[in-house]
């Protein structure tokens, strides 16, 4: 699990919290904001090769930031967070870019999952990027 960094995105402060000290305890480097603005402020500084991101947050939700976050670092992968009533915009997040979505309370073992296919998914692409002539 080790040599990738993950950011969690959430405004839920006890829930980022969780998830952040789950992941570390499994080895992960993960790092956790409470919302759009830190995260986008984070990428101006450090390199992030997933990105767990909330839908729903007050000031600037999880679509707009995902929109951001792809123009500023295209090959991140995204996994949007949403709860039973944001499926919608789970599926939305996609067509801007997404990865995948996962449903609230996401279990730590099926988020992992879904960071390690994210990951290699990212590696895959900047392969790609690496080998065109």
């Amino acid at each position: 699990m080790e040599g990738f960094r993950v950011l969690v995105v959430d405004d839920e402060l006890d829930f980022l919290e969780t998830i952040v000290k789950r992941l570390q305890r499994r080895k992960v480097d993960v790092i956790g904001v409470e919302s759009g603005k830190a995260a986008l402020e984070l990428l101006e500084q450090q390199q992030f090769d997933v990105v767990i991101l909330d839908v729903r947050m007050p000031g600037m939700d999880g679509l707009d930031t995902l929109k951001e976050m792809k123009r500023k670092a295209p090959l991140m992968e995204v996994i949007m967070l949403t709860g039973h009533a944001s499926v919608e915009s789970g599926m939305q997040g996609m067509q801007l870019g997404a990865f995948d979505y996962v449903m609230k309370p996401a279990s730590i073992n099926d988020l992992l999952e879904k960071i390690k296919q994210a990951y290699e998914r990212k590696r895959l692409h900047e392969k790609k990027v690496r080998d065109v002539p």
